[in-house]
């Protein structure tokens, strides 16, 4: 939306405008029914949404200056738009008391496994859609910063970024298996957008964007289809 949309001088008053919470009116009901008992769980999520605009408007600044950073710079405020940390904290507002304040702060804190959950959902968007959000107009995406920082081709680019998807799901696999003070209730939703990523993108296809009959079906069997006891 950011840099495809808006105009540099439009993207700097709608940043402003997340910064003062002046658009986060959305949380208001979710605020007015947890502030008693968990005060806190909004407050970390409108954070996380500044967060997320804020990295959106940079990846903005690179597509209107034509900029195409390193990979590493790039993943700094890539890794925030994959919103995975914006979802799962707004997922743990739904938890109840099980989601304390010390675990939203945790998430902030990016642990290995946050970290690598949202490499995936980076990766595995970047390496399906990038050919299309390119002819469309977009910011370099992690297969246009790989080639040029390493001057290699399109096809090595993909190798390279698996090698960091499959590490990725060895950090995540570890998380979710050794023993740790996060109960797993929390774990799981961090591993089901892991799950989501791999199925919206995997084998280099954007089933987010093109929503077909796979997708279809998937959503058809999740909230529509009885399951038989």
């Amino acid at each position: 939306m950011y840099d495809a949309y808006g105009t540099p001088d439009e993207l700097e008053l709608f940043t402003e405008a997340i910064e003062r919470q002046a658009l986060l009116d959305a949380y208001k009901e979710i605020e007015e029914k947890e502030n008693e008992e968990r005060p806190h769980c909004v407050h970390f999520a409108k954070e996380a949404m500044k967060s997320v605009v804020r990295a959106y408007h940079n990846e903005a600044k690179w597509f209107h200056g034509e900029c195409i950073p390193s990979v590493e710079e790039y993943l700094s405020v890539a890794l925030v738009t994959s919103d995975v940390t914006l979802f799962t904290i707004i997922s743990f507002v739904g938890m109840g008391r099980m989601a304390t304040k010390e675990i939203f702060d945790w998430v902030l804190n990016d642990p290995k496994i946050m970290k690598a959950t949202s490499r995936i959902m980076r990766l595995m968007d970047d390496m399906a859609s990038h050919k299309f959000e390119q002819e469309r107009g977009h910011a370099a995406s992690s297969v246009e910063c790989y080639m040029k920082q390493h001057g290699v081709s399109e096809q090595h680019a993909y190798q390279e970024l698996n090698k960091q998807v499959e590490d990725g799901w060895k950090d995540v696999n570890q998380g979710c298996l050794r023993p740790t003070a996060i109960p797993m209730h929390l774990l799981s939703r961090i591993l089901n957008f892991a799950r989501t990523g791999d199925f919206m993108y995997g084998g280099r296809r954007d089933l987010f964007t093109n929503v077909g009959d796979t997708m279809n079906d998937h959503i058809t069997s999740l909230f529509l289809d009885h399951v038989p006891l």
